[in-house]
């Protein structure tokens, strides 16, 4: 098996994922996904590459801020246009920035009751 670079940012932002309320892991085509239901709110891709974190998020608010990031593009496969944007984030990237657009896409596509389940989890 080859080396892997450290990457400090794919564990903390895949536990947030799946710390949301009632967001679990799925494989489908091979690849890590967060899901809440039966909805995709986050693609990390295939877990055993170099590529440190990558991921693919529904950013509705966000949107044109995270286009501003040279690691940022359009999702491919049509998803594009229902916002959706996929990072390769830096190792430098704020994580506080990626674990707001994985709950800002988790906000997008959850149930309302789960949204206002995480709400009623916030600090005032």
């Amino acid at each position: 098996m080859p080396n892997r670079r450290p990457d400090p940012l794919s564990e903390p932002a895949r536990a947030f994922a799946l710390g949301l309320p009632e967001a679990w892991e799925d494989h489908p085509w091979g690849e890590s996904v967060a899901k809440v239901g039966k909805k995709v709110f986050v693609f990390f891709g295939v877990l055993d590459t170099d590529d440190g974190l990558r991921f693919t998020v529904k950013l509705r608010e966000s949107h044109e801020e995270a286009m501003a990031f040279e690691w940022v593009v359009p999702a491919g496969y049509g998803l594009d246009r229902g916002g959706w944007v996929t990072c390769v984030a830096p190792d430098d990237a704020p994580l506080e920035m990626i674990t707001a657009w994985i709950e800002e896409s988790y906000r997008t596509v959850a149930p309302k009751k789960l949204v206002a389940v995480l709400d009623d989890e916030s600090p005032p």
